[in-house]
């Protein structure tokens, strides 16, 4: 079989893969985070890069890069600055829906937002003067931690890039805040909204499934998440199962997605449900496609489409506002595929 690696940072980029106040509106300049009595100092954060210590208690948090903001948020804490988002339907601030309703729920009408699409701009991130910097779901490498740790502790990935699960983004953004008790409440609060959320969709439940990205410009290849991707993970929270294809096609990489040739589109027959990516115009085209019309779910129609760029896409990377956010929408499409499993 042919498969290849790819770049961790180019997929994530390209197929989702941050005071003072008037009498009309608030703006933030610095996070607002209460003390945790039962929290000792220092903290000690291990992560891919080692390990960091937080010596008291964080008064202003920076978030960078995907989704980490969501979690001091979910805590009732408004961090001193943000990633801009860089896909999916966002607002003038360049903000994901979710996230800047909470930002409204919690009084900031005008958060500190860094343009750093293409790059990490260091020098806002400075001037928000963090006391720490969470970057626990992000493709930062060793040179980007170092600068980043001139400026502020930073809370890293705990393994490799890109393939940390929610509630280990959720965790460990929280313990870096002083809040891993909070954020364990907050993982066990999502996992029962998902549990009961799901229960609705019987028909889902013990569908193999494989997430997927096609080009409608060429269909000769293909990628396919695997199961260390965040996406993949959440598949399986709202009640799917890894096909037993897809599980031998990444055994051996460390890659969160995989490049597969459509000439071997045989191998995945036992997936029951294709996520991907697209509209019904993609799907038309993949059926009508002589190697990928072949597959059994696509040729059912087994095939649950999110809207390339639309909230509901960015959501399917999931953050603990986006989950209690679109988690009908995306379990009424899934159940609307897997209805169509022969």
């Amino acid at each position: 079989m042919k498969l290849k690696s790819i770049s961790s940072m180019i997929l994530a980029c390209a197929l989702f893969i941050t005071g003072c106040s008037s009498a009309t509106e608030k703006t933030q300049g610095e996070s607002k985070v209460e003390e945790s009595s039962s929290v000792t100092y220092p903290i000690t954060v291990k992560h891919a890069f080692g390990e960091t210590v937080i010596e008291k208690e964080p008064k202003n948090v920076v978030a960078i890069s995907w989704s980490n903001q969501d979690t001091p948020l979910a805590l009732g804490v408004v961090p001193a600055g943000v990633s801009k988002a860089n896909y999916g339907k966002t607002d003038e601030n360049g903000l994901l829906p979710w996230t800047a309703a909470k930002y409204k729920e919690l009084g900031v009408d005008k958060p500190v937002v860094f343009d750093d699409v293409d790059g990490l701009d260091y020098e806002a991130i400075s001037n928000s003067k963090p006391d720490v910097i969470l970057a626990a779901y992000s493709g930062i490498k060793q040179e980007e931690y170092d600068l980043l740790s001139k400026i502020a502790p930073v809370v890293a990935y705990p393994n490799l890039p890109w393939q940390t699960y929610w509630r280990d983004q959720i965790i460990t953004n929280a313990t870096g805040m002083g809040k891993k008790a909070e954020g364990e409440k907050l993982v066990s609060d999502l996992e029962k909204l998902i549990a009961e959320k799901a229960a609705k969709y019987p028909n889902i439940k013990g569908k193999k499934v494989a997430f997927c990205y096609f080009s409608p410009t060429d269909l000769g290849k293909f990628y396919i998440y695997t199961s260390t991707d965040p996406r993949v993970a959440y598949l399986y929270d709202l009640g799917l199962v890894e096909a037993d294809s897809v599980k031998e096609i990444a055994k051996d990489t460390k890659s969160f997605a995989l490049t597969i040739s459509s000439e071997n589109i045989d191998k995945l027959t036992d997936v029951d449900v294709i996520v991907a990516y697209g509209n019904d115009a993609l799907l038309k085209q993949l059926q009508a496609d002589k190697l990928l019309g072949t597959l059994p779910a696509i040729k059912n129609g087994a095939v649950a489409l999110i809207e390339d760029g639309s909230a509901l896409a960015a959501s399917a990377t999931p953050s603990a506002l986006s989950i209690p956010a679109t988690i009908d929408e995306y379990l009424n499409i899934i159940g609307e595929a897997a209805d169509k499993v022969k």
